[in-house]
């Protein structure tokens, strides 16, 4: 039973970098669906439209403006990888827009990191392998090891210091409400990447040969 379970995780990750855009792409497939007034997604509203169409240019915003610093540059740079990084989202994703621009910049470091993306709604069945207290949450990234066949971490949906925020107001309020997830993202433009980076160097000095 654990082998076939192993086994279809492994397959429908395949299946999903198969089927997975490059960032570029991705970006372009995002903004081809908002000039027909849509959002990826099964779901389709105004409202998710619009978050989709801010996000887009807090993308814009984040690839011009962030910059990883010399030493963490070359700490990556000089790691031994072979991983493709297979990220889960939606254009919609408030959390996804701060961290995918910080996400490519990092795997544009390496030649040992492929970035891929891939659509939540389209992958529900590898999305419910990969799970956040029982949810989809967005953004959720899996390291795959094709050498190996083997999913060597995960990552998501949000950086260390936003979970933790995310933690502690669920624990004293229950639900995230509106005016929390606007405090979420002024915290992540006050941030300007620093914690996702951080977490990712971790992350990467515990993974690398």
């Amino acid at each position: 039973m654990k082998e076939t379970m192993i086994t279809s995780v492994i397959e429908l990750v395949k299946e999903g970098i198969a089927a997975s855009f490059d960032y570029a792409a991705y970006k372009e497939m995002v903004s081809t669906l908002l000039e027909t007034g849509k959002s990826t997604g099964q779901e389709q509203s105004e409202a998710l439209t619009n978050y989709s169409l801010l996000n887009e240019r807090r993308m814009k915003r984040l690839d011009k403006t962030i910059t990883i610093n010399s030493s963490i540059r070359e700490a990556i740079a000089t790691m031994h990888m072979d991983v493709t990084w297979l990220v889960l989202t939606e254009g919609w994703c408030g959390d996804a827009a701060q961290s995918l621009p910080i996400l490519n910049k990092l795997a544009a470091i390496n030649p040992g990191i492929n970035l891929r993306i891939v659509l939540r709604d389209q992958h529900t069945e590898l999305m419910d392998k990969f799970l956040t207290n029982n949810g989809r949450s967005i953004p959720k990234l899996i390291a795959y090891d094709a050498n190996e066949e083997q999913v060597l971490y995960t990552w998501g949906p949000r950086p260390s210091i936003a979970t933790k925020m995310v933690e502690a107001f669920k624990k004293e309020h229950g639900n995230l409400n509106a005016v929390f997830k606007q405090d979420l993202q002024v915290w992540y433009n006050k941030d300007k990447g620093e914690t996702l980076v951080n977490d990712f160097v971790e992350l990467l000095k515990n993974h690398s040969a």
